[in-house]
Formats: C-alpha cells, structure tokens, sequence
C-alpha cells in the first residue's frame, strides 16, 4: 500500500521568498483575464464608483455563496420548510447521485452548522454586516451565482442594504450575453469587481476568495480590508433568542 501525502500547496509552504515573489508576479501579472471579461469588469468597476460617489466612491463587495448547489451541498436546513427539503432532495440526486443516500450515512444538519460548515443566508449576512457597523447607505457589490430562492431570501437584505449592487444589475442583457452560459466567465467579472472594493466580505472557503485574498494583499502591498467571518461564532450568535 502506497500512501501519498496532500501536496497540492506544499510549494506555498517550503518555497524561499524569492520563489514566493516570483508565483506572485505569475499569478497577478503574467496570468490576467482575457481582454473582454477585463474591460467589462472594469466598465462595472467604474460604473460600482460611479453610484457610490458620495461615499468616494467607496464600496464594500460580498462574495454569497448561496446557490442552490451549495445549499444542497452543505446539508444544512434553513427555513426548514417542506419545499427546501424536496429542492434539496432533488438537487443532492441531481448532482450527486446517491452520495448522501447510501446506507448508513447519517447527516446531522444541527452539527453542521454548530461547526460553521452551513453557507451564511442572505439575511446573515445581512445582520453580520449592520452589526459591525455598515449603514444602509453602503454601497455594496455582491458577487454571487444564481440564489436559491432569490425572491424570498435576498428579501431582508435588499431591506438593510438598498444600494445593493449585482452584475446584472450594472451591466445590460446585451453586455452579459456573451459570457452568461459560462459560469467561470461570469466569476471572473465578479472578481474583478471585488478586487477594486474598498472591503472585501468572504462568506464561504473556496478558489474565488483565496485568489482575491491574495490579489488584494499583492495589489496594497501586503495590507487590505478583508472581512473571513468565524461561522462558528456567528451560528452560537444568530441562534441566541437573547441577542
């Protein structure tokens, strides 16, 4: 039996700091999105200062991982009505095809969220982001796919931050058709758009966050305003009658 140690970020650990300069120089220099998606990203990026001029034209972007995939994914229960279990249910089968079916498995949502594994809802969000202080006069950029029931769960936040911004909102039907069947196409207009923010909020652990993470650091030399909430925190904190 051969057992092969995780590797795929060993060269982020043992490489000298001169390596390090050199990935960072590849990956925010050399490697760059291909000249449509830049000047898109760029148009809303603009267009994102524009709205918030009173601020300076100052915004704080969202990264909501709250797509029905992830939802499905995470096993949690939200409202815990009976359509959300039935989308669920048909969603885990759909893209998962008896992953959590097979005999013996046992999910456990309420220890899921307790260890800060569930997807923070829109409404979260929401409540985390008054609560540390941002008004209803913040203009933020939400950088998201499709959300689960968007009708209803972005409801409460849309109501806390009424200059809530998306890229279909900035950006017309005939600018987003070349790219809106092309999910990672659609992402890399987000992420442009985050990267210009003054603050940058990450919801959820994944590629997109850690490149933009880091991006930032690059671009401010080291610093940049990043808001990586302790879901294990917020969940004992949003579960709490008393608060």
């Amino acid at each position: 039996i051969i057992r092969i140690s995780p590797f795929a970020n060993r060269l982020s650990f043992d490489a000298p700091p001169a390596v390090q300069r050199l990935r960072c120089l590849a990956n925010y220099e050399a490697l760059r999105f291909s000249s449509p998606i830049l000047s898109l990203g760029e148009t809303l990026v603009a267009r994102m200062k524009e709205l918030s001029a009173n601020s300076g034209g100052k915004y704080v972007s969202v990264h909501l991982r709250f797509e029905e995939d992830m939802v499905a994914f995470s096993c949690c229960v939200f409202d815990g009505g009976e359509q959300e279990k039935e989308d669920m249910k048909k969603a885990r089968e759909r893209g998962w095809k008896g992953k959590f079916t097979k005999p013996g498995r046992v999910i456990r949502p309420g220890a899921i969220r307790i260890n800060g594994k569930c997807p923070l809802t829109p409404l979260e969000v929401g409540l985390m982001l008054r609560g540390m202080g941002f008004d209803n006069n913040t203009y933020i950029f939400l950088a998201s796919g499709k959300i689960y029931n968007a009708e209803k769960t972005m409801a409460p936040l849309l109501e806390m931050f009424p200059n809530l911004q998306t890229k279909e909102m900035l950006a017309s039907e005939e600018e987003l058709a070349p790219y809106k069947n092309f999910s990672s196409r659609m992402a890399a207009i987000d992420y442009t758009v985050c990267l210009h923010s003054e603050v940058f909020v990450t919801t959820q652990g994944g590629n997109f966050p850690h490149f933009l993470m880091g991006h930032r650091r690059y671009l401010h030399g080291g610093h940049s305003k990043t808001i990586r909430p302790d879901k294990r925190k917020l969940a004992l904190l949003f579960d709490n009658p008393n608060i």
